[in-house]
């Protein structure tokens, strides 16, 4: 699968919203930001005033919203997000590529117009929030912005397909994918700290988040149950909850 695409795409309009502060936290409805906080995702959580529009982000704490308002109509259900370093904007990505940017996200391209060989699941951006990566199931990489192309799963064969990727910390330059049974992909500067390929899960990995540091990983399975590597601390999980919806993604602090 190619990377550097430059496939035709209208972005998004920006929108910004006056006082949103840095330090954020977005939860969109299947999937979570990686942004500040150690954090499980589940669709419908108590609490929480879910939005009829299947892409609007529902916002805890601190965490700004800037969009979008409502009303926007999707070719392809949204599949993950990725928060800009200044938490002040955010992207998500949909299962067909398309890129919608808000706040000061700026919009590198999509894969919004490219016949995909297996849809998009996931998306990181790179620590400067110049540019981003969008992974899909088969393992396949479409890097944009200044976001480096080191390689990718696509020409492989896998046991299972892959569920979300993770950047290799604050100043490397190197992402993780993870596959459904715990197997983990490194590539550029991306360290590889063990994976969960060889154990018995109870329920499939849904997601995985990064260290701070870029030194280990999480990776979360759907019932909560969480996989601490390298220099990644396991300060708990949900795998002996009865949960009323599955477990979708995951955050690092």
């Amino acid at each position: 699968m190619p990377a550097d695409l430059s496939a035709p795409a209208s972005p998004t309009p920006i929108r910004r919203v006056a006082g949103l502060r840095a330090s954020s936290l977005a939860l969109l409805v299947g999937c979570v930001t990686l942004v500040p906080a150690l954090v499980l995702a589940a669709p419908q959580a108590a609490g929480a005033a879910y939005p009829d529009n299947p892409a609007q982000p529902v916002n805890f704490g601190d965490a700004g919203f800037v969009g979008p308002e409502g009303g926007l109509q999707l070719n392809a259900p949204d599949v993950g997000m990725a928060s800009t370093p200044s938490g002040s904007g955010y992207w998500i990505v949909a299962s067909d590529g398309g890129i919608f940017t808000y706040g000061d996200a700026g919009f590198f391209g999509s894969a919004g117009a490219t016949p995909l060989n297996a849809p998009i699941v996931g998306m990181a951006a790179t620590p400067d929030g110049g540019g981003y990566w969008l992974v899909a199931s088969d393992g396949g990489i479409f890097a944009f912005g200044d976001a480096p192309f080191h390689g990718s799963a696509g020409a492989l064969t896998l046991n299972s397909p892959v569920v979300g990727m993770a950047v290799a910390g604050p100043t490397t330059s190197g992402y993780w994918l993870v596959a459904a049974d715990g197997g983990i992909f490194s590539y550029g500067t991306a360290a590889f700290f063990g994976s969960a390929a060889g154990i018995r899960l109870n329920q499939p990995v849904v997601g995985m988040a990064g260290s701070p540091t870029g030194g280990g990983y999480w990776l979360v399975a759907a019932d909560g149950g969480i996989f601490s590597y390298g220099q990644a601390p396991f300060y708990g999980s949900t795998g002996g909850l009865v949960l009323n919806k599955p477990i979708v993604g995951m955050a690092s602090s």
